[in-house]
């Protein structure tokens, strides 16, 4: 009786253990803005069913999307740990960003946290007394080992705010609480809330988009938005695809940079300054980069960039494809579209080339060494001096991309073009093999479209070789102008700036006759030719003189005043101004007018 009493029970025991659902742990934020005039943010995690002796919680060092270390986690402030009963929980600093929690196996813990916020930028968290832009990099906390864990973000707005703009997915009758597969995806995910504006949407293959945000400024919206829908579909005929359910423009407000996302991009936008032509071009490319990022980087992406290190960053060679090319894309889709002309989009190149070139960088560091210095020089190059030393990825890149375009375009007859390559990437890393791809790969890539060897085009990727714009842009039927003029007016090589009552050098470029003559940025001009200075006597004496002449100029080096006597020279320059051939044979004219209606 007892051994089938026992039998019974080791039955019912197994059947329960394997049938009974397990219980699921459970992470959820939520994020206020009280008193949002001062600057902090109020957030509070509630973890569930995660039973440990510690755990650690983690800041990420860096946000995807913007290629340097930002340290977060200084932000975080006055934290408070407690388990299920209120009971208060023991932490501890484990490192610069991780906050140790000394659980003690609890069923619950609950952190609440303050974040300060600085600066308004897009690559920062930030709240005021107008708007809310919740970077999520720089507000949630993640817990270590756990960056595949779901989680959940209800949004409290300040009272006086109605809205909030994400392209994370709502939680059905929850209001402002929206849900994330994972902390990639939440990271990936950024907030704007206010009293938001929003604009006519717009569908592409059935797909909606949005353009939403703060303080957007007087402009003709319905014709913006027509654009925007012509370049958002010209953007997809690249591909083919549309990988997303939804996609949100959202605007923070007057300012710089942008940032891409997998369904979303943010963006400074200043709506009142478009009524002059050369603005509106120059933001819809902006926007049209940030577009095309949402393949090119976030699915079409160096395989170094995925998973992501919130750690240390995730360095790579390849950004010159990441950023470059998509600068390089940013002006074709927005000509494909019809918006721009084929003078604007000859001349939005010509500012990278003029851009690159002009930079004494070029003779020292590599395209793919100026992608992989980038956390440390920044995604601009390096600043003072070493700046000279470096080059930026936004100016080669798209130059470099022109370059493989064309050829690839000449070889295989104006069969395949750099479109091919893109396709190709798309579908067999990012569909098939749902990974990014090594150097190897895409040189195999774009070699395998062009049919032949482009180990002298790759040449400019991995060398300072000098880039021969000549023969390739022949290729289309275009002529550039690459020679050497000298300037007629009298050149120093040097600008000032004013800072409470006081001058300053602020730029000095390389070789130039300031340069030569140990002029650097950040000294004080105390006296030109003997004079207080100010920038009026600099202006005069400048429009004066003559190749040849002199100056003195009284600066401040090591604290000490110091005599410096400058001679005018000329400046020399490299125009690149491109012009179509006089007679194109056919194929020049068929590679030329397929670029640029695609």
């Amino acid at each position: 009786m007892k051994t089938k009493k026992t039998f019974v029970s080791i039955i019912f025991f197994l059947f329960f253990f394997f049938t009974a659902p397990a219980q699921k742990s459970y992470l959820a934020y939520t994020v206020k803005m009280e008193n949002p005039e001062w600057h902090f943010f109020h957030v509070q995690l509630l973890c569930k069913g995660i039973k440990k002796d510690f755990i650690d919680f983690k800041m990420p060092s860096w946000t995807p999307g913007y290629y340097q270390r930002m340290d977060y986690a200084k932000n975080l402030q006055r934290m408070k740990a407690t388990d299920e009963t209120g009971r208060e929980l023991k932490w501890e600093k484990a490192a610069d960003n991780t906050w140790r929690v000394f659980s003690k196996n609890s069923n619950t813990v609950t952190l609440v946290y303050e974040i300060k916020t600085e600066r308004s930028f897009v690559a920062t968290p930030y709240v005021d007394d107008n708007r809310a832009y919740i970077l999520p990099a720089g507000v949630f906390l993640y817990i270590d080992k756990m960056i595949n864990h779901p989680v959940q973000v209800t949004v409290v707005p300040d009272a006086k705010w109605s809205r909030v703009a994400t392209g994370l997915d709502s939680v059905s009758g929850k209001k402002f609480t929206y849900t994330a597969p994972d902390f990639d995806i939440l990271y990936d995910s950024p907030f704007l809330v206010g009293n938001l504006e929003e604009l006519y949407s717009f569908h592409i293959r059935g797909v909606k988009h949005r353009f939403i945000g703060y303080k957007l400024g007087d402009f003709d919206r319905e014709q913006f938005i027509l654009d925007l829908k012509r370049i958002v579909d010209a953007a997809v005929n690249v591909i083919g695809h549309v990988p997303y359910k939804h996609y949100t423009f959202i605007a923070i407000g007057p300012g710089p940079g942008g940032i891409e996302h997998l369904n979303n991009t943010t963006f400074g936008f200043n709506g009142t300054n478009l009524d002059k032509r050369e603005n509106y071009i120059r933001t819809l490319h902006f926007l049209a980069h940030e577009y095309f990022h949402h393949y090119n980087v976030k699915r079409i992406r160096p395989i170094e960039l995925g998973p992501f290190d919130y750690d240390k960053g995730n360095r790579t060679k390849m950004l010159w494809v990441s950023e470059g090319l998509s600068v390089y894309y940013e002006y074709l889709v927005v000509r494909r579209a019809g918006v721009s002309t084929d003078a604007e989009l000859l001349n939005a190149l010509r500012g990278n080339i003029i851009a690159f070139e002009n930079k004494p960088g070029k003779r020292y560091q590599t395209l793919e060494q100026a992608s992989y210095e980038t956390w440390s020089d920044g995604p601009f190059g390096r600043t003072g001096d070493e700046v000279n030393k470096t080059i930026s990825y936004y100016d080669k890149g798209p130059v470099v991309g022109l370059l493989f375009d064309f050829k690839i375009r000449q070889v295989t007859k104006n069969k395949k073009s750099l479109d091919d390559v893109m396709r190709l990437l798309y579908k067999e890393y990012y569909q098939k093999k749902k990974r990014g791809f090594t150097e190897e790969e895409l040189k195999k890539a774009f070699e395998s479209i062009a049919g032949t060897s482009l180990n002298e085009e790759f040449e400019y990727v991995t060398t300072t070789k000098e880039l021969d714009y000549p023969t390739y842009f022949n290729y289309a039927g275009l002529k550039i102008d690459t020679s050497t003029l000298l300037l007629p007016a009298a050149y120093l090589g040097f600008t000032i700036r004013e800072k409470e009552d006081s001058i300053f050098i602020a730029t000095v470029d390389y070789e130039s006759p300031a340069w030569n003559s140990t002029l650097r940025r950040g000294q004080q001009l105390l006296k030109i030719n003997g004079e207080k200075a100010t920038s009026n006597l600099l202006g005069k004496v400048i429009s004066g003189a003559r190749p040849g002449d002199k100056i003195s100029l009284t600066v401040v080096v090591n604290n000490q005043p110091k005599n410096i006597e400058i001679a005018f020279d000329k400046k020399k320059d490299r125009p690149f101004i491109t012009a179509t051939i006089g007679d194109p044979d056919p194929l020049q004219k068929q590679i030329l007018e397929s670029w640029l209606k695609g």
